[in-house]
């Protein structure tokens, strides 16, 4: 096991090298060596490197070394760098992760160099700077992107079935019958006789085309699957957000819109749970054999790049409180506690937060940077490849999101509410039976 270095002396050494940790191009003798950073999206890879390669020309006695995993690799090889103490100095963190990892002491708190080098936390996107900062009050993460949910949809589907890109910007749903949304996914369902899901006739146990695809069942937050759906009935996750310590779905409201989810793989129009396993959701669209996928944004390079295959976007529905809603979900970097190199990896934070990098990720078109700035170069980007990324900024103008809920135990809430929903979407439970696994959860908070 390597010998790590704890957070006091991480923070003193970070504090007799501060000054080189502002934009200038000269490190210190305490700024220098080899940087490991690792982050898990492979899209934007390139985007990083070029980040690295500009970082190192303006300050070269720092080398950055990029390490990109898959999501489920990533986290299970740094939990256990954490445990064998060779984590990656700098990693790109996620919301549900980071409680965890400074409850254990495992992250540098950034505070004294965020007020040393002046970082100007106003720059960012309005509430993702205040999402990185823990229960004992201090930072953990530099903003460095943030997300919005909405609809992919096969455009010859649509068109074949008479359906609209106006229709699909503006439809509407509610618990009751679905709305216009159910009646459009029934539609666009076909089975192999070529029966659509809304005709006599239709062989839900023979489907070759299903109007709306499934990923997972969510799990407790239901980021892409169904919390833009429960977000509109005002139910919410916990008692407040963040650091919330009583859950809700107990909540009649979201035990009611998830039957309705759950609903769909029943009656033929959503694939069922349980052919889902191994199968990329993303690829299924790309076979053509999902109409409509509600995915995050940064998967719009994937979902707009498959050969043969014209997608539209259309933001999330409108719901009974007569809005549209998404999760609003914010990454940033952070430094291991027990870096060696804690001056420079600070200064390599700092520029991931800064409009010189955020530039460059904005102008691959990829996904939205934190950075109000380099958001509206994003933008740009994608318009420029005949991208219309406006069903995903528009929740972010139109204050249609909510926060991804941010609590300690997060594993724990998931090793329970993962069974739980997989149990109500594959059809072996009631919706009503997540008032258990509710209480489950809020056990943990007692």
């Amino acid at each position: 096991m390597k010998k790590t270095i704890g957070v006091a002396a991480a923070a003193a050494a970070i504090a007799l090298s501060l000054s080189a940790c502002g934009g200038g191009s000269t490190a210190s003798t305490e700024a220098k060596g080899e940087i490991n950073y690792w982050l898990w999206d492979a899209n934007q890879l390139p985007a990083y490197q070029q980040c690295a390669a500009d970082f190192t020309k303006a300050n070269p006695d720092i080398k950055v070394k990029i390490t990109q995993r898959g999501w489920g690799d990533y986290w299970t090889t740094l939990t256990n760098g954490f445990v064998a103490g060779n984590a990656p100095d700098v990693f790109a963190d996620h919301l549900s992760k980071y409680p965890e990892f400074a409850a254990k002491k495992q992250l540098l708190p950034l505070d004294d160099a965020v007020n040393k080098d002046h970082v100007d936390l106003s720059i960012y996107n309005k509430g993702l700077a205040d999402l990185w900062v823990g229960q004992d009050g201090k930072r953990y993460g530099l903003p460095k992107d943030w997300d919005t949910v909405g609809l992919f949809y096969n455009k010859a589907m649509t068109d074949a079935a008479g359906i609209t890109a106006k229709q699909m910007a503006e439809l509407n749903w509610n618990p009751k019958d679905g709305g216009s949304y159910e009646k459009t996914i029934a539609h666009l369902t076909v089975d192999k006789n070529g029966k659509r899901g809304d005709e006599v006739g239709f062989d839900k146990n023979n489907v070759a085309v299903y109007g709306l695809g499934l990923e997972s069942s969510g799990s407790g937050q239901g980021q892409t699957q169904w919390s833009f759906l429960t977000a509109t009935t005002g139910w919410t996750h916990t008692d407040k957000n963040p650091w919330g310590t009583k859950f809700n779905y107990d909540d009649p409201r979201f035990q009611e819109t998830i039957a309705w989810w759950a609903g769909l793989a029943d009656k033929g129009y959503m694939p069922k749970l349980e052919t889902t396993v191994g199968a990329s959701m993303q690829d299924t669209f790309g076979a053509g054999k999902a109409a409509i996928n509600t995915s995050g944004d940064w998967t719009i390079g994937q979902y707009t790049g498959y050969k043969g295959i014209q997608t539209g976007i259309a933001p999330t529905p409108t719901g009974p409180n007569g809005k549209r809603a998404s999760m609003f979900n914010g990454l940033a970097d952070s430094i291991y506690a027990g870096t060696k190199n804690p001056a420079a990896s600070v200064k390599w934070v700092e520029y991931l937060a800064s409009s010189a990098c955020q530039d460059v990720v904005a102008s691959k078109g990829v996904v939205f940077p934190a950075i109000k700035s380099s958001t509206a170069k994003a933008a740009a980007a994608f318009k420029a490849k005949g991208i219309d990324v406006t069903p995903f900024t528009q929740q972010v103008e139109d204050g249609t999101t909510f926060l991804f809920p941010i609590a300690d135990n997060a594993a724990k809430v998931d090793g329970i509410m993962n069974p739980a929903m997989d149990a109500v979407v594959s059809g072996k439970a009631p919706a009503s039976s997540l008032t258990q696994a509710n209480e489950k959860v809020n056990a943990l908070f007692k």
